[in-house]
């Protein structure tokens, strides 16, 4: 009987060490994937200030667009994230970077994180109302792709998941853009496809990263049904795509078009050293670095290159 007791108690222990320390507003966080609600908010700030400089309105001036609209995108990100938590529950604790969600780790109750999800989209949708009626249904189109057309459609049955659930990824700065100018205009769909197009090669490096991990939970993953050279040549089309898209963007001037492009030259050069680079796992961190300094680089270079 003392061997069992010691056992069980060293077996606790181990799981306590597993379970990092956290508290109610942590596990918030958690719930709403709070980097991929930050990542959305430059998007949507982007396409927000981009419309206001072009449409020759002044960003003071139009403070409350601009609450309203960072305030409810965020808002509507959240709360379709945290119903993605609360639908993935039965296989996040099978992957190493979800184990520990407040939803698998039983912190949450799974019935409280899906009405925090509704709660956050509604009033997400109704501030973005204060903007446009564009603006809101955009978004509302946003977490629909997320939730029913990525998450409970698509994730767990095809492999063209990543690229569905790109859809909803790509709509932040259209969302930011139509609260300012609902007529949206052809710089606006270009940001949209910006996004959509760097979303697949982003994604697909972490499927590489974790590919075991999303074999263990069932998830269909490209690297995980067609393995690791297919997932690379995709990956290598995605990237080769983004080579025009910044001369939609002329408007922003020749120094963005110079800086777009080194940077698209630079992910198309390291996108085929895959195929050189024996260590795949290696490589496949360095394009999911190097696509989230792009996406940062790029969109914040385009509010600086307007106020130059």
């Amino acid at each position: 009987m003392s061997n069992s007791r010691t056992a069980d108690v060293s077996l606790n222990e181990t799981r306590s060490h597993d379970i990092p320390e956290t508290n109610v507003w942590k596990d918030f966080l958690s719930l709403i994937k709070v980097g991929i609600v930050n990542s959305n908010s430059i998007t949507t700030f982007t396409g927000l200030w981009l419309a206001l400089f072009f449409t020759n309105q002044s960003f003071l001036g139009s403070l409350d667009t601009v609450f309203f609209t960072m305030f409810g995108s965020a808002l509507v990100v959240a709360g379709s994230c945290a119903i993605n938590n609360y639908y993935d529950r039965d296989i996040d604790h099978l992957m190493e970077r979800t184990k520990n969600r407040p939803t698998v780790s039983g912190r949450m109750n799974a019935n409280t994180a899906l009405w925090t999800g509704v709660l956050l989209i509604t009033v997400g949708f109704v501030a973005l109302l204060m903007t446009t009626v564009t603006a809101a249904m955009i978004a509302l189109f946003g977490a629909v792709a997320y939730i029913f057309f990525y998450t409970m459609w698509t994730k767990r049955r095809y492999t063209i998941n990543t690229v569905v659930g790109s859809i909803s990824g790509a709509v932040p700065p259209l969302i930011g853009w139509a609260a300012v100018d609902a007529n949206l205009s052809v710089m606006a769909w270009v940001l949209f496809m910006l996004m959509f197009i760097w979303q697949p090669p982003h994604f697909l490096a972490i499927a590489m990263k974790r590919c075991e991990e999303y074999r263990a939970a069932g998830i269909p993953m490209l690297p995980v049904i067609h393995g690791f050279a297919m997932t690379k040549r995709q990956m290598i089309v995605w990237v080769v795509c983004l080579l025009p898209l910044p001369f939609y963007l002329y408007e922003l001037g020749t120094g963005f078009i110079i800086l777009a492009t080194l940077l698209n030259i630079g992910w198309v050069a390291l996108a085929f050293s895959g195929f050189k680079i024996k260590d795949d796992i290696k490589w496949s961190k360095l394009m999911f670095v190097y696509s989230l300094n792009y996406l940062t680089i790029m969109f914040v270079s385009m509010v600086i290159f307007t106020l130059i």
